[in-house]
């Protein structure tokens, strides 16, 4: 017994150990133990409960008796019936077979056997030296159970008369045992989300952690020790400051006091309701949480109080607070950034903008009914508002590249004020491209010519220039880039012009001398 007791005390080393995130290597060197040894210990453990902190309360005795479940001796008199044991409980897991059918069987064939009682008696010891089922100690706002009943509750609709049926959601606060309780319509994640929101909320505060079953709503990928959660799931999770804790795969003990919860409202809201028709969720979940109310203030058997006044003593105030915010359901998309800097959100096909460094770069797109926000290795690297118009762009200018961003600005009144810049000719000569252009971009397209002509011949000459353009009459980028190429602009122009009479009397304007016109005899 002594070298048990010690092998105990190693048994809770360990879990201390565990619990600060020492390495296996270390513990197994501080305690003088084998790799192999340790490794057996913390499987065992993990057997029955993978959450190794969950044992840090319990006795040396207790362990002992997880860990080395006793052995029985069986008495020669008693080795056939021990033998039948082995098949009992798949036997019972027959509809209609019960322990009282197979003692009554068992005498058919040892009458001098075993009465009733000392059968049941002997069963319960071999069952016991079998496998040790947990004695779980639940803390105040330590965790909440949520489980769908098996069986469904139905709306009838209003015009067939059809019956639609709808899941039914419990959730249980295993210290106090306080439960919650509605119908939705699926167990599709936003309907498990809306009802682990308002359970939450009926319970006003939060669970340091919340134990779902299985469920596709909870869980991506099933797994004994690391089950892989639902990613909606887990931000949920974070918004409300708790953690998810999926029970065992086909390990019911895990959320017993769920599943009994849910045996319990059977008879407490199914059958009252069994007889009554409802034609909306509003209405059957009006009359569920009557009924549920009755079930939380109604006294406890073997017990002094109800379930809502062991809430309020022991477990209300041990819960966390509620965030100021209620969560809204958000959705993921991966999407890789286009070469104009912006991503798509795939459901909707509209386009949003992100800095243009990430050009090329894969981001992660989290979205509700009103908003986009959009990540590059766990940073926020854009907010937006969210559009449902397919095939259009949403952008932020300081997104942009610094040339982008020149063309995004542009606008009559951005060119009119750049044009206000070089002079009242350049202003003059603008407003004439943008009104005689059919179409904004090929006139914003001339104005940059017009311009650009300032950073290559200057400010001054390109006034001059657009001077001269503005007396022919006839304005173009072209035009303006020739009066400057052939330097027309340091010709001084004549204010009024030189008429001729013609013999008819008609008067007609004489072109100026310019050494690029060619004369009249050249034409001889």
């Amino acid at each position: 017994m002594a070298n048990q007791r010690i092998q105990m005390f190693q048994v809770k080393r360990i879990i201390e150990l565990r619990a600060s995130k020492k390495s296996n290597r270390f513990i197994a060197r501080i305690l003088g133990i084998s790799r192999n040894t340790l490794d057996s210990y913390l499987k065992q453990l993990s057997s029955h409960n993978p959450d190794l902190s969950s044992f840090s309360s319990w006795t040396e005795e207790q362990l002992n008796q997880l860990l080395n479940p006793p052995s029985i001796e069986v008495p020669a008199s008693h080795r056939e019936l021990y033998a039948l044991f082995p098949d009992y409980p798949k036997e019972l897991a027959r509809v209609g077979v019960s322990r009282m059918t197979l003692w009554t069987e068992y005498c058919l064939k040892h009458p001098a056997g075993l009465g009733y009682r000392h059968f049941c008696y002997h069963f319960r010891l071999w069952q016991a030296s079998q496998k040790v089922t947990m004695h779980l100690e639940h803390k105040a706002g330590d965790k909440l159970f949520v489980d769908f009943a098996g069986d469904k509750l139905y709306l009838t609709d209003i015009e067939t008369g059809q019956l639609i049926p709808v899941e039914f959601f419990v959730a249980i606060l295993p210290c106090s045992q306080l439960t919650y309780a509605q119908c939705v319509m699926s167990q599709r994640k936003e309907d498990f989300i809306l009802a682990l929101s308002n359970a939450l909320a009926y319970y006003g505060g939060v669970p340091q952690a919340i134990v779902p079953d299985n469920l596709k709503a909870a869980v991506t990928k099933a797994d004994r020790y690391e089950p892989e959660i639902n990613q909606t799931l887990a931000d949920f999770a974070s918004h409300y400051g708790t953690c998810i804790f999926p029970a065992r795969s086909r390990k019911p003990k895990d959320k017993a006091l769920a599943e009994n919860a849910v045996n319990i409202l059977y008879g407490r809201i199914y059958a009252p309701l069994r007889n009554r028709i409802f034609h909306s969720l509003e209405e059957i979940n009006a009359a569920v949480r009557d009924l549920l109310e009755i079930h939380n203030d109604a006294q406890q058997k073997g017990k002094e109080s109800s379930r809502r006044e062991r809430f309020i003593e022991l477990e209300q105030s041990a819960l966390m607070p509620l965030p100021s915010q209620h969560y809204q359901l958000k959705k993921f998309s991966l999407s890789k950034v286009h070469p104009n800097g912006h991503a798509t959100l795939k459901e909707d096909k509209h386009y949003y903008s992100v800095p243009y460094r990430l050009t090329g770069k894969q981001v992660k797109l989290i979205y509700t009914n009103e908003s986009v926000e959009i990540y590059h290795n766990h940073q926020r690297v854009a907010c937006h508002e969210r559009l449902i118009t397919k095939g259009r762009y949403t952008t932020l200018k300081e997104h942009l590249h610094p040339s982008h961003q020149w063309i995004n600005s542009w606008s009559p009144i951005f060119f009119e004020e750049q044009a206000n810049k070089i002079g009242p000719n350049t202003r003059l000569a603008i407003d004439e491209i943008l009104r005689l252009r059919i179409y904004p971009e090929q006139a914003y397209r001339s104005c940059v010519g017009v311009l650009g002509l300032a950073k290559r011949y200057s400010a001054q000459r390109l006034e001059d220039a657009c001077e001269r353009a503005l007396y022919y009459k006839h304005i173009s980028v072209t035009l303006i880039k020739s009066i400057l190429d052939r330097e027309l602009d340091r010709i001084q122009l004549i204010d009024e012009e030189i008429t001729v009479t013609d013999p008819d009397g008609a008067p007609r304007p004489i072109i100026p001398l310019h050494d690029n016109i060619r004369g009249a005899e050249s034409y001889q």
